[in-house]
């Protein structure tokens, strides 16, 4: 095929092919995701029939991969990531440590030297964050605080592979590979580097990028051209990646990630996160249709316990040691199968690793056959384990013990203080969520002196609260508990400011058959997500763009009517005849 053409045919056969088969598990009730990798594995070289190009399609992956990323960053600011480090830095480093141990184990049983185990169990132990964002989006919890421990744990998890891949070259000598082995100095200085290239570009980003790229976006908004503000956003994306890959060795997901971190302080951020969109979904597709293209079927004939055996550690090893993990920070049992549920796969940097592996001698050929077998299996199966968390928790609440007790621990954050100011517990108001709408919903009442008492997912912001002497307890406002401990009973008002509207019904039911009296107050995503709670709950329901054009409507009517009134006022007694 002439190079002229081939990229041509690739995207046409790898679109055409996952629309079809995408359509196709869509209405056999399987996650579109399974027909995305079928139509890779169609188009790959291990199935008879056309074969499209790998290598490009790997490129083109590459760019789906930093436009999804730099779409998370637009949604995830630096104080996201800061405010879920106590569970993501430790749980990320613990969960990979525990999959590497159960990977290296099951590869020493099979007979692979130590390079190979360590390899194959890194590879298993790290998690694909467009997986991960498609779960979270279609479900729309990526902007909750589960969402964000989720991401954060995963961001934390590709740092520490960004240092495995500079590492593993100069360590592959001593692990048993082809190349020669270095010395302890050489070893701590390129350690070093890595350290020192990593933080300059973070702390570039975040010194220089957080005020020059929002300024160059605001000057191509600026023109009004909206072909020049997509272009600017689609270039901001993949050229920050590939100067942080070509200058400070960071991957190419990373780069972007921090990229949209710092177009997140724009007031564009939100348009720009929109314009992305339609190509973000496209290149997404073709990144699920690269994964496919490398695996070949025979594995499942030659090797099937092997790849039962690897499934295992992804679907059950890391699940069951990132559900134990997140309970141990004392989170609800929900963040814990939701977080857990996250981790049950592998991809991108999986990849990666195992190409390196393999061209450092430390790889068996059979090693990048189960890794991709297992890729394939837990990226397919991944969105089912989503889907089944809530009647997984409701099975377990009604039939384990040790699963109620979990969920009614002793926990000094889950209550009010003894000390807390009697006038909290009379006709206060509940205020559900501590983000951007429900900070400010909390300063006005605060300056008002108004009392309210906040219900909070994130136990650090329940602590940084109350060490401000704000009354506020941790939890998930759908369990009773919380809206007890917050005093729903004795409360005027519930003010429900968080962005999950997936169980606001039941948060307001809860309120409701506790406090039949209580007034409700939600934000909504959608004008018909909106007129459903006002008919069915009575509720006062805030849209964005309907509260948007309520505010600028009073504005307009405000200075219009003012101006009237200056041009139709009586003349002074001395201007009259």
């Amino acid at each position: 095929m002439p190079h002229s053409v081939a990229l041509i045919h690739t995207i046409a056969a790898a679109l055409g092919l996952a629309l079809a088969l995408g359509f196709i598990a869509t209405r056999l009730r399987l996650p579109a995701l399974v027909g995305y990798l079928l139509a890779g594995v169609v188009l790959g070289p291990f199935t008879p029939g056309f074969v499209a190009d790998a290598a490009m399609a790997s490129q083109l992956a590459e760019i789906g991969v930093m436009l999804l990323m730099f779409g998370v960053g637009l949604h995830f600011s630096l104080g996201d990531l800061l405010a879920v480090r106590k569970i993501a830095v430790p749980g990320a480093v613990v969960q990979m440590m525990v999959a590497t141990a159960l990977g290296m184990s099951l590869a020493t049983w099979w007979g692979w030297g130590l390079g190979g185990a360590l390899v194959f169990g890194l590879a298993l132990s790290v998690a694909s964050t467009v997986v991960l964002l498609r779960a979270l989006e279609t479900l729309g919890i990526l902007d909750t605080h589960t969402g964000r421990i989720a991401v954060g744990w995963l961001v934390v998890e590709d740092l520490a592979m960004v240092l495995v891949l500079v590492l593993l070259p100069p360590l592959a000598g001593w692990l048993g590979g082809t190349t020669a082995e270095v010395d302890g100095a050489t070893l701590w200085q390129t350690l070093g580097w890595t350290l020192l290239q990593v933080g300059g570009f973070v702390a570039l980003m975040l010194l220089v990028g957080r005020r020059l790229f929002p300024w160059v976006l605001w000057q191509v908004a600026r023109t009004g051209s909206r072909e020049l503000f997509t272009l600017c956003v689609v270039a901001a994306a993949v050229g920050i990646a590939f100067g942080s890959a070509a200058l400070f060795g960071v991957s190419f997901a990373l780069g972007a990630f921090f990229a949209g971190m710092v177009m997140r302080e724009s007031e564009f951020s939100h348009r720009a996160a929109q314009e992305s969109l339609p190509l973000r979904d496209a290149f997404a597709v073709l990144f699920f249709v690269s994964v496919g293209m490398l695996f070949n079927p025979a594995v499942l004939w030659d090797r099937p316990l092997q790849v039962i055996a690897v499934g295992a550690i992804i679907m059950v090893g890391k699940t069951l040691a990132a559900a134990a993990l997140v309970l141990a920070f004392r989170y609800p049992l929900n963040t814990a199968l939701t977080v857990s549920a996250s981790l049950a796969q592998i991809g991108e940097f999986s990849f990666i690793l195992v190409a390196l592996g393999s061209s450092l001698g430390l790889l068996p050929p059979e090693g990048a056959s189960l890794v991709l077998a297992g890729a394939l299996f837990s990226m397919a199966l991944n969105p089912l384990l989503f889907h089944a968390i809530a009647p997984l928790q409701a099975w377990l609440l009604a039939r384990s013990a040790l699963a109620r007790r979990l969920e009614q621990r002793d926990d000094p954050l889950a209550e009010l203080p003894m000390s807390t100011d009697s006038r909290y517990l009379a006709r206060q108001v509940v205020l559900v969520g501590y983000g951007r709408v429900g900070r400010r919903v909390a300063s006005t009442l605060a300056a008002s002196d108004i009392p309210f008492v906040v219900a909070e997912q994130n136990r650090e912001l329940v602590e940084t609260l109350r060490a401000a002497g704000i009354a506020a307890v941790f939890g998930d406002a759908t369990d009773p508990a919380v809206l007890i401990q917050a005093h729903i009973a004795r409360a005027a008002m519930l003010v429900i400011a968080t962005p999950d509207t997936l169980n606001v019904r039941q948060i307001i039911e809860t309120a409701r058959t506790l406090n039949p009296a209580v007034e409700t107050v939600v934000r909504s995503q959608g004008e018909a997500e909106a007129r459903v709670l006002r008919q069915d709950w009575d509720s006062t329901v805030f849209v964005a763009d309907e509260a948007l054009a309520q505010a600028m409507s009073r504005h307009v009517l405000e200075r219009t009517e003012s101006r009237l009134a200056r041009h139709t006022s009586p003349a002074p007694l001395h201007e009259r005849g």
